[in-house]
């Protein structure tokens, strides 16, 4: 195989969308597996839909996720520039070669003009009016003017565009890595515009030249492009140039399988589609992201490459330098890959489990009040070892406020279910024998309640509820034992009085 080169080229017309951060998972995963090279091209012809701070805001996606490019503008290589505002010069030499070959031409058609021919095209019953090797015919462009009259408008400055000319009535055929083989009639495509009156290219030309100038070797792109992809493989024949093999990757489904996941579903269901918090700088408006919410980037990646990858067994966690060595484009399916907010939750829920308690604490750090912090790290790392098989952010470990303080409210139905006539006696004698304890051990207080509970002749779930709502106000936990061992004596026995008091 040829040096695998492949290209993640965004648009910085907003926050880089979840759908968009799997497009250069892909790519990425696909280089890397293949010994290849991995490029960032930023494609800013749209000057219209620019937006600043969108190119910022997709480098430090990419570079969050892990995955940072090989070549791109802050990382040049021999194929520069990597912003195609930057390489306007060289895309009108690229137009006028395809004129001069017969493969384009000049349209002088205003937007009125395009109005009323799309207007009579439908009072003739035509469903889908284009510009086409038909209605072209009717326009005023370089095939239906004199060549003179064409020069004479062009030297007087008269905005004109330039288009491609799509031939009657043939197949372009092209072989995808994911779809097969792909046939579609010329008939039915349109002289697309590749060359604007503004002097800038559009996206079909300037993607297609770039992609040649960077020997790019595989496109790998969202499936929203395969409807473009005949109009490329004609502007890569009329060029005469080799074409790179293509994959349109299936969307990224709302969970109830029908549309594509927006930035509306998201916020209608609570999850963000952003891998970022990003802030709309004409608006205002702020977006959640996902390292905002609290993932991690491995969990956040793993759960990407499965929305239209498997690896063909159950496996399902797999860090970023596995998924490499994993990855194969066969695997990626046709169809829609539906999004799973709670599976996204349990992929972090995995990698949050398996992490270290101390590295945990330097990412619990933000969430800290200082009262929490006054603790002492010894004491969080342990609370942190016993909420995280219970949590599923970083976050949630602070659920367990009862480790900072006495509870003031108690679980109602652990009280109304557990509480008995008896209950206060039971708890009384129990606080007896954690006052007599010289080794305030997890070990030697379970062993101590296993005593206590066979010399009253009551089962485990008699009392050990009770304990813990007393202590905690909660109806469950990590294990007693260990909490009450971390709490210390004087508070536990202080906690189970208040609540005796309160309760009985």
């Amino acid at each position: 195989m040829e040096q695998v080169r492949v290209r993640f080229a965004p648009s910085p017309t907003g926050p880089l969308h979840m759908g968009g951060v799997r497009t250069a998972l892909y790519n990425y995963l696909f280089a890397k597996n293949n010994g290849g090279t991995f490029i960032l091209r930023i494609e800013d012809t749209d000057q219209a839909r620019f937006v600043p701070g969108a190119e910022d805001y997709i480098k430090q996606a990419l570079r969050w996720c892990g995955f940072e490019p090989d070549e791109g503008p802050d990382k040049p290589g021999d194929c520069g520039p990597y912003r195609q505002s930057e390489r306007k010069e060289m895309y009108r030499a690229y137009a006028d070669q395809l004129i001069e070959s017969g493969h384009a031409y000049i349209a002088f058609d205003t937007p009125e003009d395009l109005e009323q021919m799309r207007n009579n095209l439908k009072a003739s019953g035509v469903a889908s009016p284009q510009y086409n090797v038909i209605s072209r015919e009717s326009m005023k462009n370089s095939l239906t003017l004199p060549a003179d009259e064409v020069q004479a408008r062009v030297d007087a400055g008269d905005p004109y565009v330039i288009r491609i000319k799509m031939p009657r009535n043939e197949e372009i055929r092209f072989e995808d890595m994911i779809r097969g083989w792909v046939v579609v009639n010329t008939s039915n495509l349109d002289d697309k515009v590749i060359f604007k009156s503004d002097g800038m290219p559009t996206y079909h030309l300037a993607n297609i030249v770039d992609d040649h100038l960077m020997r790019i070797t595989h496109v790998i792109r969202g499936e929203e492009w395969l409807p473009s992809a005949p109009l490329h493989v004609k502007l890569y024949e009329c060029f005469g140039w080799e074409m790179p093999k293509l994959a349109h990757l299936p969307l990224i489904l709302r969970p109830d399988g029908k549309g594509k996941l927006s930035k509306r579903d998201g916020d209608r269901l609570g999850f963000p589609v952003f891998p970022l918090e990003w802030k709309d700088p004409i608006s205002g408006e702020i977006s959640s992201g996902y390292r905002e919410k609290g993932f991690f980037p491995e969990a956040f990646v793993n759960m990407l490459a499965f929305l239209g990858w498997n690896p063909g067994d159950e496996r399902e966690l797999f860090r970023l330098e596995e998924l490499v060595q994993e990855f194969k484009i066969e695997r990626v399916g046709k169809s829609g890959a539906k999004f799973d907010g709670d599976k996204a939750r349990w992929f972090n829920q995995q990698y949050l489990r398996e992490r270290d308690a101390t590295l945990l604490l330097t990412d619990l750090e933000p969430y800290l009040r200082d009262d929490q912090r006054a603790q002492g790290d010894d004491f969080l790392v342990e609370v942190i070892d016993m909420m995280k098989e219970r949590s599923s952010f970083v976050q949630d470990i602070l659920q367990g406020e009862y480790f900072f303080s006495a509870p003031t409210e108690y679980d109602e139905k652990t009280s109304q279910k557990k509480w008995k006539e008896g209950s206060a006696d039971l708890m009384q004698g129990w606080v007896e024998e954690l006052r007599k304890m010289d080794d305030f051990s997890e070990e030697n207080i379970d062993a101590a309640f296993h005593t206590y509970i066979e010399s009253k002749e009551v089962g485990l779930g008699q009392l050990l509820p009770i304990f813990r709502l007393l202590v905690t106000g909660q109806g469950m936990g990590p294990s007693m034992f260990r909490i009450a061992a971390l709490l210390g004596q004087d508070e536990c026995v202080s906690r189970i009085e208040l609540g005796l008091s309160k309760l009985s």
